[in-house]
């Protein structure tokens, strides 16, 4: 495991503020957001997992981002700006069932995916993906679904033309999802420079 390590290093810290901070710095190393990082959580114990399915299924549409996205007590701007991460990183096979970009540049943090979301023709694949003009990047039935449902498009469309608000907007929609579920103390924010 890549962060045993720092662990053995710093064996004060749990694993899961090894993590959640992980998050933030390659957030922030891909040009991304400065995210508030509260250090405070534990680490669970084997018997204590959280149950398959609360993640968004990438063949699914709004209805089911929502279900997902409200029961965590995020509306539908937090679940469009979180929705945007998609800018970074791909899809792999063993993970979604999917390969493939959502970007040109998956280790840049912009809003790009927000411009391609809108702005390409993308056609459905027979694996149930999109893949756009060039057949290169790929999108899913989730990512699609924010460009059909009006409510969501309306905030990508916010976001393909003003990367300033999505970064904000992720910002603090990803400092939300870190803290969520925590009820013990966190410590003060800190800052990846």
């Amino acid at each position: 495991m890549l962060v045993e390590p720092i662990k053995e290093k710093y064996p004060h810290i749990s694993h899961a503020d090894l993590f959640a901070m992980g998050g933030v710095a390659g957030i922030r190393a891909a040009g991304g957001p400065s995210i508030p990082f509260r250090p405070g959580r534990v680490d669970g114990t084997p018997d204590h997992t959280a149950p398959d399915g609360r993640l968004p299924d990438a063949t699914q549409g709004s209805q089911h981002l929502r279900e997902v996205f409200y029961r965590m007590g995020f509306n539908d701007r937090e679940i469009v700006a979180l929705s945007g991460a998609h800018t970074l990183g791909r899809l792999h096979k063993d993970r979604s069932g999917f390969d493939g970009p959502w970007t040109h540049e998956p280790l840049r943090f912009d809003n790009s995916y927000y411009k391609l979301l809108l702005n390409e023709d993308w056609k459905r694949q027979p694996d149930g993906t999109y893949k756009d003009s060039t057949n290169t990047l790929t999108m899913t039935s989730m990512d699609i679904a924010l460009k059909q449902d009006p409510v969501f498009r309306e905030y990508c469309e916010v976001y393909a033309e003003n990367e300033s608000k999505f970064r904000v907007d992720f910002s603090k929609s990803f400092q939300k999802l870190l803290e969520l579920g925590w009820s013990g103390k966190l410590g003060s924010p800190v800052y990846a420079i």
